[in-house]
């Protein structure tokens, strides 16, 4: 057991039933990077809270990352900023071990959303 993230691309789609389709395309995995997960689950609430939504727990949730929010984590990374996080099954800070994959990752998400796909986060604990 353990934290493992995803991200991936999925086409722009009529109605929110078909982002669940299997047409998704894997962008970017990680293995127990908690604080990029703490960084997503900011971002989450501060999203959904404006909406006046919450949930008890981040896990097995699906975030939609847009141009900005990849800005934003792009500075993040290179500032060294993203939070402290932890958790059971969370392991220890992994920022420099996954610093070159997380600017990968956002330049090959900003290429989706530039093709005109929606790129997501999501994870499993």
């Amino acid at each position: 057991m353990g934290l493992d993230m995803y991200a991936y691309a999925a086409p722009v789609a009529a109605t929110e039933d078909e982002y669940k389709a299997p047409n998704h395309r894997e962008i970017a995995y990680w293995r127990k990077h908690p604080n990029l997960h703490g960084w997503m689950e900011k971002l989450w609430r501060d999203k959904n809270n404006a909406h006046g939504l919450t949930a008890p727990m981040f896990n097995g949730v699906e975030l939609e990352l847009t141009w900005e929010d990849l800005t934003q984590l792009e500075q993040d990374i290179k500032e060294n900023t993203l939070p402290d996080t932890e958790g059971f099954f969370f392991g220890k800070n992994s920022n420099n071990h996954y610093y070159e994959q997380d600017l990968e990752f956002i330049a090959e998400a900003r290429t989706q959303l530039f093709l005109g796909f929606k790129v997501f986060y999501n994870s499993s604990w």
